[in-house]
């Protein structure tokens, strides 16, 4: 028999053809069959085919469809899951963005790790962000509330949620009264936090209570990014990386450190001008790194 009247799958064909097979000899296990590669491989091999029950399903052309892996979600995972959903279909939600100048903070960073002691938590750039934001939220109670059942829930205590990747799902341990701990101590809790969040030690009290959420990305090169708003909260804060890029100086350009800062905020709570001005204070507190000590 002609090999061109022999039923048998492109694929099969063109693997015959590379390893010298005879496809009139074949007996094909596809369907009505039909030669497939496997049938191609086992022959080129020596190896018996495979009978049609032993592959999972086939495609249009014959070839084993491999059904996909199942992975049951973690508890935790599936709580993520739940609750990334209900923020998307439930909250009105909007952004507005701007570009700190990180000069300062970067020359701030740099001397106090230059006088740190051995074991010393070196305040990283995060930790200025965390302590930016815990001080403009003082300053703007709505960016610090929720919204529920028809009214605004304004919350006396600033705590500030830092989100943070471990085993497969994502964490938000949060830091507690961040508008009243310096920036040291907050370089020492989030260390903290973290160590516990990749170990699998955080407890419910380190991951409750939060009123407000920093989510950085800038480590990975993410220069800007949209985050979802953590429920109940009004806003969440998206970082990107900090970036030496040309930036006008008078007349002039020059290279310096910047950052993207992207506010995502519940439109129910917090409206534009709202968001606007509560960034805009958070951004000069970055600016202006001083303020943070």
């Amino acid at each position: 028999m002609s090999t061109s009247a022999v039923k048998a799958s492109p694929t099969a064909r063109r693997m015959a053809d590379a390893l010298g097979v005879d496809l009139a000899a074949l007996t094909g296990t596809g369907p009505g069959g039909r030669i497939v590669k496997e049938d191609v491989e086992a022959a080129a091999g020596g190896a018996a085919p495979a009978t049609p029950s032993a592959r999972a399903a086939a495609g249009a052309d014959g070839e084993a469809v491999v059904a996909p892996r199942s992975l049951p979600l973690s508890p935790v995972q599936r709580v993520v899951a739940r609750r990334m959903v209900e923020s998307r279909t439930t909250v009105p939600d909007f952004e507005v963005r701007m570009v700190a100048d990180m000069e300062r903070a970067v020359a701030l960073r740099a001397a106090l790790k230059a006088a740190a002691r051995d074991g010393d938590a070196v305040p990283s750039i995060n930790d200025m962000v965390v302590r930016a934001s815990a001080l403009a939220l003082a300053r703007h109670p709505r960016a610090n509330g929720s919204y529920a059942d028809g009214a605004f829930a304004l919350h006396d205590a600033v705590n500030v949620g830092v989100a943070v990747a471990a085993q497969d799902a994502l964490l938000v341990p949060v830091v507690a009264d961040a508008d009243a701990k310096s920036l040291g101590a907050i370089a020492r809790e989030t260390r903290a936090l973290a160590a516990a969040a990749r170990d699998g030690r955080l407890t419910p009290a380190q991951l409750d209570g939060g009123t407000f959420t920093v989510s950085n990305l800038g480590m990975f090169g993410v220069r800007s990014f949209s985050a979802v708003v953590n429920l109940p909260q009004a806003a969440i804060l998206a970082v990107g990386a900090l970036e030496r890029r040309p930036v006008a100086d008078g007349d002039a350009i020059v290279a310096r450190h910047v950052m993207d800062l992207t506010l995502c905020s519940d439109h129910r709570i917090l409206y534009g001008a709202d968001a606007a001005a509560f960034l805009g204070e958070l951004r000069e507190y970055l600016q202006r790194p001083e303020r943070l000590l």
